[in-house]
This record gives C-alpha cells, structure tokens and sequence, in this order.
C-alpha cells in the first residue's frame, strides 16, 4: 500500500472512530455512566474511606471533590427510597445527612472502585484530566463564594452546580480514549470535546438526576453572552465562576498563565478582583481537603 493509501486509512479510521464515540455517547446516556474524573483523588478517597471511624463532616469534605460521586450522591438522596419526607434536597450536605455514613460509604466506594477499574486507560491524558479537575474546583469555589456575596443563591448549590459543570468533558474524555485513534490524537480528541462537551454534558446531568436547574445552568458556559453587572441566576453564577477559573477551555490547553487568558475573562476577574484571594483560599482548602 502506499503512502497516500496509508493516510487515506488513518484518516477513514479517524473519522469513524469519531462518528463512533459519538454515537456510543448517546446509547450510553440512557443507561448507567461510570467514569473517572480526577485519578488522585478517587486513589485517597478510597483509602480515606476504608478507616471505619471516618466521620460524616469528613466524608462531606472528600465526596465534594469527586463530581461523579457527589452527582450519584444526589440523585440516590433524592430517590424515592430516601425522598419519602421533606422536599428534595439540593445541596449535597444535606444529601450525605439524608443518607447516612454508611450508606454514603459504600456509594462512594462503587463509584471509585469502578473509576480505578479504568484509570490506566487515560493514562496518557492524566495531565489534561488533572487540569479539568482544578479547573472544576475552582469554579465550585467561585461559584460558592459568588452565590454567598452577590446573591440569594443556596452557596451549597451554586458549588455543586460549578463543580458539575464540565462533568461532560470528563465523561468525553473517558469515553475518547477508548479508541486507539483518538487516543493518538490528542488534538484531534480536544477538538471533539470542544465542540460537544457542554450539549453532551447537559444530557448527562439530566440522565443522572440532578435538578433541572443545575444542570441547564452548565448550557453554552463556554460561549461568550452577556450577563448583568450583578449575577441573577445560577446559570449568571456557574457562568462567571466558570470565566473566573479561567473560561473558554483554558483547562484543555493546560494553560494557567493570566497573561494569556481571553479578554473577557481578563475583564471578569478586574470585576471581581476583590474575591480572587478568597476564591483561590477556598479552593486551596478544598484540594488539600485530600491531603
């Protein structure tokens, strides 16, 4: 075969393997989703939680930091087995109270044992993994701390919805690397979850059961609007805690340079220069959180 029947081959398998990532995301949205987020941190959480005398407050601070986790979380506290008196919580908290340490243990533990299942094939992408992993920290911080200071948004609530917010480049991420030539391709792979990340992962908060409002405050947040002066919504909050941490796919280039940052997101955080000391305490606190 020569040269150029050899790239017509690669290119075909390319495309194909593109096609078939995509496809394979929408059958599997409809069933159960299993897939790692940050590599570090499932590693510690399952040490942490093999210590039988872990308390609830300690199980609170790890769980937060795994999105896939606190996202099965809140959907099994609001399901019909736990959901039976009060309203549906909205704050995972509240959800871990709801359930009970041990309940919360072994959920987790599933969780993060079929995550470590998988990490060896991302092995390659741990870096870009671990850059969308601060990324949603970050943003979790921002977005709590925006909440408290600028609205009459639950904080809780408006940090689950930041730390979710890009559970859809995740979930592609995961899913990408399964095929070899996507896997050879970063960039190819990139561009993919650059375009479908956040329709993709819409889709995903809904098929996992998060209020409906959490989940469409993570539509376009990687898209340029316009947003008033004073956040109004939990969209207008996990929007600008999203530009705080850097924005418009920062995280996919591994960049943390401020000087390189888009115009806008420069102009957001001039606007709130005040909280950036606080939002980056904040979300110090939560990475060591960990240990």
């Amino acid at each position: 075969m020569n040269q150029r029947a050899d790239k017509d081959k690669v290119g075909e398998e390319l495309a194909a393997q593109r096609y078939g990532m995509l496809a394979d995301i929408a059958r599997e949205l409809a069933g159960e989703v299993l897939f790692p987020t940050c590599f570090d941190a499932v590693l510690r959480l399952r040490k942490e939680l093999q210590d039988p005398n872990i308390s609830l407050l300690r199980v609170a601070q790890i769980v937060q930091l795994e999105p896939l986790i606190a996202v099965k979380l809140m959907r099994l506290a609001n399901s019909a087995a736990y959901a039976t008196r009060g309203q549906p919580v909205r704050e995972l908290p509240l959800a871990i109270t709801r359930l009970g340490l041990n309940v919360v243990r072994s959920t987790a533990m599933s969780v993060a044992m079929g995550a470590i299942l998988h990490a060896k094939e991302m092995v390659s992408f741990s870096a870009l993994a671990q850059s969308l992993w601060d990324h949603s920290i970050y943003s979790a911080a921002a977005s709590r701390l925006l909440a408290r200071t600028h609205t009459k948004i639950s904080p809780e609530e408006a940090m689950l919805a930041g730390l979710v917010h890009d559970l859809g480049a995740f979930y592609m991420l995961y899913r990408g690397v399964q095929y070899p030539e996507l896997r050879e391709r970063p960039d190819t792979l990139g561009f993919l979850i650059m375009q479908w990340h956040e329709a993709i992962g819409v889709t995903l908060l809904e098929s996992l059961g998060l209020p409906h409002d959490i989940a469409q405050a993570s539509v376009d947040h990687d898209h340029p609007r316009p947003v008033p002066d004073i956040p109004k919504t939990l969209a207008d909050v996990v929007y600008i805690g999203n530009l705080l941490a850097g924005g418009y796919y920062a995280w996919l280039h591994n960049d943390n340079d401020t000087d390189t940052l888009a115009e806008e997101v420069k102009s957001f955080r001039e606007n709130y220069s005040e909280l950036l000391p606080q939002i980056d305490a904040e979300a110090e606190e939560m990475r060591s959180a960990l240990g």
